[in-house]
């Protein structure tokens, strides 16, 4: 019919065609053309078709997340167990659809007593927790709590940081009454522990006999036990009729005597001391946070110094449990104060430079006491751990911790309490869970900003870590 493909001859009858160039190069322009072409339309479509593409990608992605996140927990049942028949934390995990189960049972969440949590981490127990379970106690809390061991570790720590050479350890000159003080961490008072530190705290006594100090029971918290002397004689004659011998070599029960602040920042004439509420998730990396809607505590008799009334409780220990059983409590709003209020008062009395400074101090004083305790701490991944810090403020505004309490009382003494305690525990359950509710100590235990609720992060040395990289890198 032809001579070669596209040269068709002319036959009689029959139509013939020539093939386009374009038929044989079908790729003709591609470059020069076509890729102009295809930009141009890019161009004008793109702003057309790709937000509500990018929209639908959104909303499916989300979507697949909730219906993966839903049917993890219709396939796990989240069980929980409590020592405590508080309805502040009975509410909370009843709101989560959780179901409460006995401690003999397989839980996943545990608000324990410290007896149980030490029952669960001892050796002969033989228990293990699994990777959904968390506690809210570190094994060894105590390290914190008692009141002894945190003496102990706060003197170790600033010896530590002595010893390195550490800035933070600097002193005041020695010869200046009192002798020498450490310039940015003496904020715990002159503290022995009897009967260990009997004659040191003899020694120090008989620098300034007309000083009062306080006794506390190393092992007791509520206001137990405490009472304030101003001789030693006093104690002496304590010693005999307890039967309790302050012999270093003899006593078994510990005490820890501390100078008592005399100048105490009176309102209204009353004493008053702050409870604060610190969360700490990890101490190693240490990961902690300070609730903000903490309380002031007042004594329900004004401020007196006089001997007479050394021995009026009243006077002296803030603790609600003392303070509820005197004829002036008022149950109506139970002796507290919030710290906004606190703040405010301070803010208009001493101006908003030194209030902010006090504020300061009061985190500088929670975030090394944390730290004078990590290194010796057991982080272990399933605990995170709710501490109620015990500061007094004196008449110079600064801060003095007091005491730090593992157990801190849910029970709800007003209307106001209840509001604050349920938001606390609500606050807490969504810094130590993941996002999708489970616990699982493979978490990194980064919780988002928005589920901090009323809670402030204080510090997190992970973060600060990777801060610290990212910033080298860049250097």
């Amino acid at each position: 019919m032809g001579h070669g493909f596209g040269e068709l001859a002319k036959v009689r009858g029959i139509v013939t065609h020539k093939i386009s160039p374009f038929e044989q190069r079908a790729f003709a322009n591609v470059i020069s053309k076509g890729v102009p072409n295809t930009l141009r339309r890019i161009r004008s479509q793109i702003f057309i078709v790709a937000p509500p593409f990018v929209m639908g990608y959104m909303i499916y992605n989300y979507i697949e997340n909730l219906h993966t996140q839903m049917n993890r927990h219709e396939r796990m049942k989240i069980c929980f167990c409590t020592d405590l028949d508080k309805s502040v934390l009975i509410s909370n995990f009843e709101k989560r659809g959780w179901v409460q189960v006995t401690a003999d049972d397989d839980w996943n969440f545990y608000w324990a007593g410290t007896g149980s949590c030490r029952n669960i981490f001892s050796v002969d127990s033989g228990y293990r927790m699994h990777d959904n379970q968390l506690i809210n106690h570190f094994p060894n809390h105590y390290e914190l709590s008692r009141k002894d061991l945190l003496v102990k570790n706060i003197k170790r720590y600033r010896k530590d940081l002595e010893r390195d050479g550490n800035p933070l350890a600097e002193k005041t000159e020695a010869n200046i009454p009192g002798g020498s003080k450490y310039l940015y961490l003496d904020f715990i008072p002159i503290t022995f522990v009897l009967p260990a530190d009997y004659n040191m705290f003899v020694e120090e006594y008989r620098k300034n006999p007309q000083s009062t100090w306080i006794m506390k029971p190393c092992g007791k918290s509520q206001g137990a036990g405490i009472f304030l002397i101003n001789k030693l004689s006093k104690l002496k004659r304590w010693s005999r009729e307890a039967k309790t011998s302050f012999h270093p070599q003899i006593g078994k029960e510990s005490y820890v005597i501390s100078r008592y602040i005399e100048n105490p920042l009176l309102i209204g004439g009353k004493k008053f001391d702050l409870r604060l509420y610190v969360l700490v998730t990890s101490f190693r990396p240490l990961k902690a946070y300070l609730f903000r809607l903490g309380f002031c505590r007042f004594c329900t008799v004004k401020y007196d110094t006089s001997v007479t009334e050394l021995d009026n409780m009243y006077v002296h220990l803030t603790n609600v449990s003392v303070q509820k059983h005197g004829g002036e409590y008022n149950n109506h709003h139970g002796g507290k104060w919030s710290v906004q209020n606190l703040r405010l008062y301070l803010e208009g009395t001493r101006g908003k430079e030194v209030t902010d400074k006090l504020f300061g101090s009061i985190t500088w004083l929670i975030v090394h006491s944390l730290k004078a305790v990590s290194s010796v701490m057991a982080s272990d991944r399933h605990c995170f751990e709710c501490y109620g810090y015990d500061i007094i403020i004196d008449n110079t505004l600064k801060p003095w911790l007091v005491e730090v309490n593992a157990s801190p009382s849910l029970t709800s003494t007003t209307a106001n309490d209840r509001i604050l305690k349920y938001k606390l525990i609500d606050n807490i359950l969504n810094i130590v869970l993941p996002p999708d509710g489970v616990p699982d100590v493979r978490w990194n235990k980064i919780p988002s900003p928005d589920m901090l609720g009323n809670f402030d992060l204080l510090i997190d040395e992970e973060i600060a870590a990777q801060d610290d990289n990212v910033q080298n890198s860049n250097n």
